[in-house]
């Protein structure tokens, strides 16, 4: 399927009003999901938030936090019915230009090393891979690796 036109896709920032239609999205995507808790924190603590709609609804969102000339992406995610579309790729572009409009120099982020289709899209974007944070995520049966990726903005 081809990519919805970019001009039908808005972005907005992320208030506590859109914290219920996330929450409802992020476990239809991810075994071990960010909580209601976790994504309130975030925006207590004045990370940069984001929602990506397409005609009014929620299709996905994007978190990163800013530690002095360095971005953090925390969460990118596109509702399951919406992945395969070209979203993934347009949010993640979003969420660098808010990182350099907020003078970034680096953007960083963890991926499960299973997510090749996550890290294809990464590598895609110009980030590359900067090691392994070994047992970082959380699994049904233990742990499991992550890659931290980079990119110079």
């Amino acid at each position: 399927m081809s990519a919805l036109p970019q001009h039908h896709v808005t972005f907005r920032p992320m208030s506590y009003d859109d914290l219920a239609a996330i929450s409802r999205i992020e476990p239809t995507i991810y075994s071990h999901p960010w909580t209601l808790g976790n994504f309130n924190d975030s925006l207590n603590a004045g990370y940069s938030a984001w929602v990506m709609e397409v005609a009014g609804e929620i299709v996905g969102y994007g978190l990163v936090m800013m530690v002095l000339d360095e971005a953090h992406l925390l969460n990118v995610s596109v509702a399951k019915p919406f992945q395969g579309q070209g979203l993934g790729r347009i949010l993640l572009a979003h969420m660098i230009t808010v990182s350099q409009r907020h003078q970034a120099a680096n953007m960083f982020l963890e991926v499960r090393i299973s997510n090749t289709k996550a890290i294809a899209l990464y590598e895609s974007m110009g980030f590359c891979e900067m090691g392994i944070r070994r047992n970082y995520y959380p699994t049904n049966s233990g742990r499991e690796d992550a890659v931290l990726m980079g990119l110079a903005l």
